[in-house]
């Protein structure tokens, strides 16, 4: 039987060589890249552009005004009326308002005695303070763990409270405002809150307490987080860098300037009426403590940020949980934006500036642009310029600004200046996150209200080190939790192949150099990809 031909099963129309459907891609390439592509993809660039001047201004209005502040502003101190609590025989401890001290709590079997053995441990007469454990927690075990805890303090005269709610609503802006409405809270002046990895100083509530008792417009002071463990992994030294700029420049500046700053969630001492009058704990957004901090600050209530009182806490080493975090506080924000901007345009008790601060350097620069920029313009629109060279971008903007910017939020962590470079790659790696939450955040699509708990580690991986170092001659399994297919992170390593393939071709046909920062930022996103960043368990 003769052989039959392949060709004579497919039509005539439909044998075309390779060639000539790459000519005809081609072909449509340069028919749609003149009218089409190159005027898109220029508009990008200026819009871009505009966006990174934004951000460049603003960066360096803040280390101005940082600089200004440290060699001129009075310190907190000195600015308002600051007179310690002093004990009093004869008064005893009455002279002491009454403090409660809330600690929201989900599944924390690694850090929940830390916390509750500090809050135990302030310094503050025993019969003006008030410590609530608000569990969450779904793990019976974890549960009976904790009640235990805080009956064994309370063995030891502590007025401690173990709560529980039947269900999570509002997450842990519902277990707040559940503890406020207990009835022994109104004899409460004060609240402090400290999430379950914090650990305040003895002398925190005596550091922290007479700026709101001497200042009736003051609502909130906030204390500094210190990290316990920022040398675990390179991912917590990252998160140390960002953080430490936020702390050291954003909420100083805003606490110096306009008194007004957001809440951080933990380490800081609310005045329970200022709670009350801005409305109570909502649970609206996944930033409930921003929420109330743009409240009560619409009603002409004051903050206090205190760079010098520190409270040591744990950062999340693990990528997943750094992730999670990320998601929530980047589309938080947006959201609370999308649903306040009006009503603070429209606030008749805040001065002008004040609002223009609020929205446009707090909210829309900090919350917004700086995550866009930051992706459209350094993982996106700078690779595309390469595959169409009609359009172009200055060197200011590819070059200076951004080096300008990456070195002003260096001040915040001197020590980890070396690790600049590799700062400025991982953060266009999480850019991508942000941005994708602040959209959700904008638009208020399905994700916009996802809590997931950071997870904290505590010394569970210090004793596994341990451990396995006192059991040396026994070769143990290794465990492994996920497997690795698990670990891989689709996004970073589309994007990945996307910037090795623009790096490719500006090396061969390019003429700015650009494939050395494509292909190191190629190398961090399939890290991140595979996920072999952080602590993995």
């Amino acid at each position: 039987m003769a052989q039959i031909s392949p060709k004579l099963l497919i039509p005539e129309s439909f044998q075309v060589s390779r060639d000539d459907i790459a000519g005809q891609l081609g072909m449509i390439w340069e028919l749609i890249k003149a009218p089409l592509i190159v005027p898109l993809l220029q508009l990008s660039v200026y819009i871009c552009l505009a966006m990174a001047l934004m951000l460049f201004m603003e960066r360096v209005y803040m280390g101005i005004v940082i600089v200004l502040v440290k060699l001129f502003w009075k310190k907190p101190e000195k600015r308002y009326n600051f007179e310690p609590i002093q004990d009093d025989v004869e008064l005893g401890s009455s002279n002491f308002p009454v403090v409660l001290v809330q600690i929201p709590m989900f599944n924390e079997r690694e850090v929940y005695k830390i916390s509750i053995g500090a809050a135990c441990g302030l310094s503050w007469p025993s019969d003006r303070l008030v410590i609530q454990v608000l569990d969450d927690s779904t793990d019976p075990a974890i549960k009976l763990m904790v009640e235990q805890e805080c009956q064994r303090w309370a063995s030891k005269g502590i007025n401690i409270t173990y709560q529980i709610r039947e269900n999570r609503t509002g997450y842990k802006a519902g277990a707040l405002k559940e503890g406020l409405k207990r009835s022994y809270v109104k004899h409460c002046e004060y609240v402090a809150i400290f999430d379950a990895d914090f650990r305040p100083e003895p002398d925190f509530l005596r550091r922290s307490v007479p700026f709101l008792v001497n200042n009736p417009d003051i609502a909130l002071v906030q204390a500094r987080w210190r990290f316990v463990n920022a040398d675990e992994c390179l991912l917590t030294r990252m998160q140390e860098m960002s953080l430490d700029y936020h702390f050291t420049v954003e909420q100083e500046v805003g606490s110096a300037t306009h008194a007004f700053f957001g809440f951080n969630g933990t380490a800081g001492i609310w005045r329970i009426a200022a709670i009350n009058e801005a409305g109570g704990w909502k649970d609206r957004t996944t930033v409930e403590d921003m929420d109330l901090a743009v409240r009560s600050s619409l009603r002409g209530w004051k903050f206090v940020y205190l760079g010098d009182l520190q409270v040591k806490s744990e950062l999340p080493s693990t990528f997943k949980a750094f992730r999670f975090q990320q998601h929530r506080w980047s589309c938080g924000p947006a959201n609370l934006f999308r649903k306040m901007v009006w009503e603070i345009i429209q606030n008749k008790k805040v001065k002008f500036w004040k609002k223009v601060y609020v929205i446009y350097s707090f909210f829309f620069v900090r919350k917004i642009i700086a995550h866009m920029v930051t992706f459209f313009f350094y993982c996106v629109v700078i690779p595309l310029t390469i595959l169409v060279p009609e359009v172009n971008v200055p060197i200011w903007g590819a070059v200076y600004i951004p080096s300008v910017i990456t070195i002003l939020n260096s001040v915040g962590t001197p020590r980890s200046i070396h690790l600049l470079f590799y700062w400025i790659l991982f953060e266009n790696v999480m850019s991508l996150h942000r941005t994708k939450a602040t959209f959700i955040g904008l638009l208020e699509a399905g994700r916009a209200n996802e809590w997931v708990v950071t997870e904290k580690l505590g010394d569970a991986v210090k004793k596994a080190a341990e451990a396995s170092k006192n059991k040396t001659n026994i070769k143990a399994p290794r465990k492994f939790r996920f497997k690795f297919t698990e670990r891989l992170n689709t996004l970073e390593l589309g994007f990945a192949a996307f910037l090795f393939l623009c790096g490719c071709y500006d090396f061969v046909h390019g003429k700015h150099n650009y494939f050395i920062y494509l292909f190191l930022q190629t190398i961090s996103f399939f890290i991140t990809g595979i996920g072999y960043v952080g602590t993995i368990i």
